[in-house]
């Protein structure tokens, strides 16, 4: 058994057993926020949607006595190919693979959200009447949690200004539809040849049926654009602001077409998104200052929250145009 480094929330542990190769997914260690790393539901999830055209690795099975491992988990098959972080494959280089790969994140985004649920049994799944309000609520609560501890370190206060602009401005969703909770770029793995074609999407944790905007204001959130102003997160792929690919605008018209549904309100969404990365950071600093994490992002967050809080507030202002 050998432990994946990347990512960084769930942990991810490679398993072989003769000849076959799995993947089995836990928790983190240490306390961790209610409702932030259910690997129970990104299993039932997953688990749900293998006969779809969502491209996914088998599942295995689940479990949730803790006399076994010590936490609720679950296995799955390993795929091979490759995650874009920092760096693409040289063989993706050019400008048609570059417009690919944000075209297959946005095909896969729309392949989600137009699944009927009911027909794969997740009727049941999450709570949809409400739904962005309770998740602007519940980041926001996320922050006072991490707060319990990070403020003795140094205060956000902006956080909190934008958390109000958003409670008060909520939107009506387009649709109530499966919401993938984590969907962005390094989500993905792409198949080990060309042309780009997305193999597996992985971190289901927050998956539910709910607005599907809200997936695509986090997906805003991590992709850059020539235009913007200094990166303000590690977390983005700096890469993605090249100009072979495409820009957030390019990816929202494809998005439209795809799904029929017009984007509107993107400073709500856009923010938010922003506002997300910056909750989930809070919580990763509280997990440093607690001892409860190694992860050498993890310090970062001190000064990179505040980053976050000030971008959110420049969309919500106009003064950071999509």
């Amino acid at each position: 058994m050998t432990y994946h480094q990347a990512g960084h929330s769930n942990e991810t542990l490679f398993v072989d057993w003769g000849t076959r190769e799995f993947v089995l997914r836990r928790p983190p260690a240490g306390a961790t926020a209610e409702s932030a790393h259910d690997v129970l539901r990104e299993y039932r999830v997953m688990n749900a949607l293998q006969s779809t055209a969502v491209p996914l690795p088998e599942t295995v099975l689940s479990c949730a006595d803790h006399d076994v491992i010590g936490s609720d988990f679950y296995v799955m098959e390993r795929l091979h190919g490759d995650v874009i972080r920092e760096t693409e494959p040289k063989r993706f280089r050019s400008p048609d693979f570059r417009r690919r790969i944000g075209t297959e994140l946005i095909d896969v985004g729309a392949e989600i959200h137009t699944l009927d649920p009911e027909a794969v049994g997740l009727r049941s799944l999450g709570h949809p009447d409400g739904y962005t309000e309770r998740q602007v609520d519940r980041w926001t609560s996320q922050i006072e949690w991490a707060m319990e501890v990070t403020s003795e370190r140094r205060e956000v206060p902006t956080l909190f200004e934008v958390a109000d602009w958003l409670a008060d401005n909520v939107p009506e969703p387009p649709a109530n539809t499966l919401v993938h909770g984590d969907f962005k770029l390094d989500n993905m793995m792409f198949a080990t040849g060309t042309p780009p074609e997305i193999v597996g999407v992985f971190d289901w944790e927050m998956c539910t049926r709910g607005n599907p905007f809200m997936d695509l204001g986090w997906m805003l959130a991590y992709w850059p654009d020539e235009k913007d102003p200094e990166q303000t997160t590690e977390l983005t792929p700096a890469i993605l602001a090249h100009t072979d690919y495409p820009t957030r605008q390019q990816l929202l018209d494809r998005y439209e077409v795809r799904t029929g549904w017009s984007f509107e309100n993107h400073r709500f969404y856009w923010a938010f998104g922003v506002f997300k990365i910056a909750s989930a950071s809070e919580m990763f600093f509280r997990r440093y200052l607690e001892g409860n994490s190694n992860d050498p992002i993890y310090p970062k967050m001190k000064k990179r929250v505040p980053a976050y809080a000030a971008r959110a507030k420049r969309i919500i202002d106009g003064e950071e145009p999509l």
